[in-house]
């Protein structure tokens, strides 16, 4: 979870019915622009361009209709090239490895209709991953970057296979807000990938260090493009809401030194299973690097799951979340869920909401429209 819950300060009141804090149809015919509704976006010294909510609303209802062209043409015009790499190295180094980065807590909203229909999956207590990390988990690593408010934050993420580039993939997956603050807001600036971050168990136990090296085992890793999706863009918040159903995006990344793809570095990347079943999700593993108490950033954590995922869902028309009990926090967000199929570990989904309190998290199902979201970024990155 992002900070999930370290932004909720600035909710508005149109969220207060939400259910929970982020750690994040119709049938009309698609029109070839696939961008008649410009996203609202906040600047300094403003609150960001007035867009009509039944503008948004029919924009929205288009966007399951989109072909890969209009997909492609959101991309070019809705995606995010950050400034160049040298900047974020240099922001970057200026910072020491163990720089605080993590936030408050906000409970959810218990009361509302769609939480009481829910039913909660037992609380499972989210375990350390032993120092020095097995080969098999450094696909996971912590996302670092600064927010379109100025704050630090750290999310985490899972390099996942490019089928344009295969055996040598520079994609990250993560959530939607991770990339971006979703309604009136913007995309993220300067931010930095580490896989394997803490490997060695450098930073653990409130050690101070001066040397990334200690704690970028495989580099760094500058985003240098990045996309999520309209729907997360135009409704999402830090409270969670049908926006959540949709939290998920994709991040290109290049070394901050030397030439190798992060696939080649990290030696492997991990299929994304798009439009899975929760029947056929066995086992399921949810990874992070939880930074809000008890929690600090500098450990990867897992939940591991025996029982069926719950589903559940903000807006019935959109693909519903899956919940596992969990006690990550804030930080977590974006962290890959991980199972097996046929031999093979594949990711199904990534941190978005939860509850760390009650012990449960919650992602998004990455149905047809992610992986035309996908196949969009990753055919013109």
């Amino acid at each position: 979870m992002t900070d999930q819950h370290r932004v909720a300060r600035r909710i508005r009141s149109a969220a207060a019915a939400a259910l929970v804090t982020v750690l994040a149809v119709g049938t009309a015919a698609c029109s070839k622009d696939a961008d008649p509704t410009p996203v609202a976006r906040a600047t300094s010294g403003s609150t960001g361009d007035s867009v009509d909510i039944a503008d948004v609303q029919n924009f929205l209802s288009q966007v399951p209709n989109w072909s890969a062209e209009d997909w492609q043409k959101w991309a070019a015009k809705n995606g995010f090239k950050p400034e160049d790499i040298k900047a974020i190295k240099g922001f970057w180094d200026t910072k020491k490895p163990s720089d605080p980065r993590g936030g408050d807590s906000v409970k959810p909203d218990k009361q509302a209709p769609s939480f009481r229909e829910f039913t909660l999956p037992a609380r499972i207590a989210a375990k350390p991953q032993p120092h020095p990390y097995s080969a098999d988990t450094a696909v996971i690593g912590r996302l670092l970057f600064v927010n379109a408010e100025g704050e630090e934050h750290s999310c985490s993420g899972t390099v996942v296979s490019d089928p344009k580039n295969p055996g040598k993939s520079n994609l990250v997956w993560t959530a939607g807000h991770c990339v971006h603050g979703g309604k009136g807001s913007d995309y993220v600036q300067k931010m930095m990938f580490i896989p394997a971050y803490n490997r060695s168990g450098a930073t653990s136990h409130g050690k101070s260090i001066d040397s990334w090296e200690e704690v970028a085992p495989l580099g760094r890793w500058a985003a240098d493009a990045m996309l999520t999706m309209p729907q997360w863009m135009q409704e999402g918040t830090h409270v969670g809401n049908q926006a959540s159903q949709f939290d998920f995006a994709v991040v290109q990344v290049s070394p901050l030194d030397g030439s190798r793809s992060l696939e080649e570095t990290v030696g492997s990347s991990v299929p994304i299973l798009f439009n899975a079943k929760p029947a056929d999700i066995t086992a399921p593993k949810a990874y992070g690097y939880p930074a809000d108490p008890p929690f600090d950033g500098e450990e990867l954590e897992h939940c591991d799951s025996n029982v069926k995922l719950a589903p559940f869902a903000f807006l019935a028309s959109r693909p519903p979340m899956l919940a596992i009990g969990c006690t990550m926090t804030g930080g977590s967000s974006g962290g890959g869920w991980l199972t097996k199929q046929n031999g093979r570990t594949v990711l199904f989904s990534n941190v978005s909401i939860g509850d760390d309190e009650a012990g449960w998290q919650a992602g998004p199902t990455l149905g047809a429209e992610a992986k035309k979201m996908f196949d969009a970024f990753v055919a013109q990155v």
